[in-house]
């Protein structure tokens, strides 16, 4: 029996998200966060090593991008917030403890809406705050035999948001479109790269289960590694089912961290699970409480880019596109499209989604930043000849594929290969006599009454052409031709 088959357990999931910022100093010193390449321990100072006397200096701009968060996501952000040590000890934290936030975060109370195949989901936000990153350990064989563990702190102290959901989600699929809209939301507002694949996003969820209709939450579990959006889905959806299974047997859960084997599928205990007090939080003495302004937030808002959201339903209603196809638009190549149909040739924007989704998409599979590089105007261009007749729609396809590949002007690309659509009934009408002469059976076939086989010749007609016939005039002209 599968899981949505079972009612009387209800899933009860909280997402935590720690996020790189895209600051180009850590958090509390001026070394660089471009440590990708960097031999180890080469971004390092007094301070992001944890030496005693260093103090250190908070960086105003990834307070700023915490502050647009909490604005996007519609939360609260107090007027006075302070700074707080948690006290762990671990070889790959130098201080034996990490300056973040703990009652007073920068965002509170806020939320995300997100669309499921049950419908649209409202994710509540407990908590947006700022911390630093802890450094980096390397686990490998020793020379000699045995395991040694090394210690690179180039990303010891690179700014680190974390956001925390209530616990509402109720499935394993909310639970990744909520990560894959929260991914987008921070890339459009600038505030991370949050590449998944490099670290720069880190999902941890929490995952129980409780009787359906009751209030008391369940054994929590708290689930890491998870190294892509499809991991998310996957860990808890099997996490769920473990708890499942374990409740039915009546196993006692235990409050517990576990790692995710996305090779085998399954998760795997790590360690018991800390709570709050075990962090002995307390105010941290070295930095003031930090305070914000109206102005200050008026000044953030005002330089918000449009959203996610708000851009999906532009696109629906100015420009009549699908739910779908602008949900996919948004997601991966939302300003290359809206470069293409503000071009000054006015493209329609239906068919501008579908070249862009057909082609444009498929291309980009195969070199990410690929639309990035190219214009959107090249599409609008690509649109406006098939329009007004001079391409056909498959030579359309293949100019706009071979514009995306070697970054060539597609007029350029028409040009050359000859590939103006041609139109003249002299020309074609020529072309059409020589598919009726190599083609007596299904000329017989026609005659038969076998209408249908007159598009087997107009594809005829078209390899003739190389395409470049205009398919229309060329099925009207030979239906005249055959009915002569």
């Amino acid at each position: 029996m599968t899981i949505a088959a079972r009612t009387e357990y209800e899933v009860v999931v909280g997402v935590e998200i720690h996020v790189q910022l895209k600051t180009a100093s850590k958090m509390f010193c001026g070394c660089s966060t471009d440590v990708r390449g960097a031999a180890p321990n080469t971004n390092v100072c007094p301070v992001c090593l944890g030496l005693p006397g260093a103090l250190p200096v908070i960086n105003r701009r990834a307070v700023e991008l915490v502050l647009a968060t909490g604005i996007a996501i519609e939360a609260r952000t107090p007027d006075v917030t302070r700074w707080d040590r948690k006290n762990y000890f671990y070889p790959d934290l130098p201080k034996g403890y990490q300056i973040s936030q703990y009652d007073l975060p920068l965002a509170a109370n806020g939320r995300l809406l997100v669309e499921t195949s049950q419908g649209t989901v409202e994710v509540g936000i407990t908590r947006a705050h700022l911390e630093e990153d802890t450094a980096r350990l390397l686990h490998q064989d020793a020379p000699g035999g045995g395991r040694l563990s090394l210690v690179d702190f180039n990303r010891s102290g690179i700014p680190l948001m974390e956001i925390v959901t209530d616990p509402v989600i109720r499935s394993a699929e909310a639970a990744r479109r909520y990560a894959e809209e929260l991914r987008l939301l921070l890339v459009t507002i600038g505030a991370s790269d949050a590449a998944m694949e490099e670290g720069q996003m880190r999902v941890e969820a929490n995952v129980s289960l409780r009787p359906r209709g009751t209030e008391p939450f369940g054994t929590k579990v708290e689930v890491k590694n998870m190294n892509s959006f499809r991991s998310v889905e996957r860990a808890i959806a099997y996490e769920v089912e473990r708890q499942t299974r374990a409740l039915e047997s009546g196993e006692k859960l235990v409050q517990e961290t576990r790692g995710w084997d996305d090779n085998r599928g399954e998760t795997y205990t790590m360690r018991l699970k800390e709570e709050s007090q075990d962090y002995r939080y307390f105010p941290e003495p070295d930095l003031p409480p930090l305070r914000t302004d109206a102005a200050w937030l008026a000044s953030i808002r005002t330089a918000l880019p449009e959203l996610p959201a708000a851009k999906r339903e532009r696109y629906r209603t100015d420009y009549g596109l699908s739910a779908y196809d602008a949900s996919v638009i948004v997601a991966s190549a939302a300003g290359y499209f809206d470069a293409a149909v503000t071009d000054a040739r006015r493209p329609d924007p239906k068919q501008v989604a579908s070249m862009l989704s057909k082609i444009g998409l498929r291309e980009q599979k195969a070199s990410p930043d690929l639309l990035s590089s190219r214009p959107g105007s090249e599409l609008a261009a690509v649109i406006a000849l098939r329009a007004s007749g001079e391409i056909s729609s498959q030579n359309a396809e293949e100019v706009y594929a071979e514009h995306l590949r070697s970054g060539r002007a597609v007029a350029d690309i028409v040009a050359e290969r000859g590939l103006r659509q041609i139109s003249d009934s002299g020309v074609l009408g020529e072309a059409i006599e020589r598919v009726i002469a190599a083609n007596p059976a299904a000329v017989a076939d026609y005659n038969a009454g076998k209408t249908v086989v007159v598009k087997f010749l107009v594809g005829q007609v078209m390899k003739e052409t190389r395409g470049q016939a205009d398919a229309v005039a060329v099925q009207k002209l030979l239906e005249d031709r055959l009915a002569r």
